[in-house]
């Protein structure tokens, strides 16, 4: 065969070996130039979340942090799918679950604040001053015989809406059989914002993280108060979880930890600590690196 021929046709083999190499990494290695995190709607219907990808890309350029928000049951599917490379939630049992389970590799407590119980502010089923377990009872005990005491749920299985049902648990109401027969208890079936909308609309009562509630109430878009802020029962912390690469060889596992380092530095703790200040008068996240939880 002529040499030229062969030379050829080796030129040709290289080509397409590199070309299967190529297609054989961009298939089986992970895109360190995009990070996918799935969050809950909280962190992102508040803004905080943008503040820290802005943060972040700038800290990282080149890196093209892509955010999906939904309540952290859904968040959470987006992990069990490896469709993402880190999840920020706030439920500790499924959270703790998704770890045991090889989905995740760590969970790292970065913030918290409270959950609020908030409604009119005439308060007509009188629950200011009691913890969360004798509200919940209250305007169940209400709710069945006075039109104007309502409850919104958001019925999404959200951090917020798990949080939600293991009060009504402590109540010893079984609130799935008493939704179905009770026209006082309201699903939204929606993110916190809208749930704190509707509940608004309707005069009701609902229970919300607190941060959300104050971004909403700053432009007077709801007139409902807080009730109750306080209390072990309503303590909502927040955490990052990176994707297992041993389940999802794809996850960009150098980006999620990075993140999560950046959460935990200095200047991610500062952003979140000072992140309302400026709006609302008031911090909406505790940074947890050199804090305590709250006893």
């Amino acid at each position: 065969m002529d040499k030229k021929v062969i030379a050829i046709i080796a030129a040709v083999i290289i080509i397409i070996a590199a070309v299967g190499a190529y297609a054989y990494t961009a298939t089986n290695s992970p895109n360190t130039s995009v990070l996918r995190i799935s969050t809950t709607t909280s962190l992102e219907d508040t803004g905080l979340l943008k503040e820290l990808e802005a943060a972040y890309e700038k800290k990282y350029p080149g890196v093209d942090v892509q955010v999906v928000s939904g309540g952290t049951g859904i968040a959470i599917q987006y992990g069990e799918r490896g469709d993402v490379d880190l999840m920020l939630v706030h439920d500790k049992t499924r959270e703790t679950k998704f770890v045991d389970d090889g989905f995740g590799t760590n969970r790292t407590q970065f913030a918290y604040n409270y959950f609020w119980i908030v409604g009119p502010a005439d308060d007509p089923a009188g629950i200011k001053g009691l913890n969360a377990t004798e509200a919940f009872k209250k305007i169940a005990e209400m709710g069945q015989n006075n039109s104007n005491v309502k409850f919104v749920s958001r019925g999404d299985a959200s951090g917020t809406n798990s949080r939600e049902l293991k009060i009504w648990n402590s109540t010893g109401i079984d609130i799935n059989s008493t939704k179905n027969s009770s026209s006082w208890y309201i699903e939204s079936g929606k993110g916190m914002g809208d749930t704190l909308l509707l509940a608004n609309e309707k005069n009701a009562y609902t229970i919300t993280d607190s941060g959300t509630y104050l971004s909403f109430s700053k432009d007077a878009k709801i007139q409902l108060v807080p009730l109750i802020t306080s209390g072990k029962d309503l303590l909502n912390i927040y955490t990052a979880i990176p994707i297992n690469p041993q389940k999802f060889p794809k996850t960009n596992v150098q980006g999620a930890e990075n993140f999560v380092n950046f959460l935990m530095s200095q200047e991610g703790q500062d952003i979140i600590g000072n992140f309302g200040k400026a709006t609302v008068g008031q911090s909406l996240f505790t940074p947890l690196a050199n804090n305590p939880l709250p006893a």
